[in-house]
């Protein structure tokens, strides 16, 4: 059965609205600002996630962890160095 004129054409403009809106929102999802601001939101979501935060922290604590270490081997090293020079200038002395 033939279709009439009059519905194509509804059709035509009917799917033709339907892309330019199509279009028009991929416009507004690719704009800078709003690719930023989607960023920004899922990164907040995921830094809210209990799991994520346990991952942090653990992170944060082998970080101060390796700090202190390091705090405490220096301090040890210039320690020994110094009871080694005291010595040297004993044994001259």
């Amino acid at each position: 059965m033939a279709r009439n004129i009059d519905d194509i054409q509804r059709d035509i403009e009917r799917t033709r609205r339907q892309l330019a809106s199509t279009l028009d929102e991929l416009a507004d999802r690719t704009k800078p600002q709003n690719l930023v601001d989607d960023a920004k939101r899922q990164a907040n979501n995921k830094l809210k996630d209990p799991n994520v935060q346990k991952v942090l922290a653990g992170i944060g604590a082998v970080i101060v962890g390796g700090l202190v270490f390091a705090v405490v081997r220096s301090r040890k090293k210039n320690h020994d160095l110094k009871e080694i020079q005291r010595m040297l200038s004993e044994r001259s002395a």
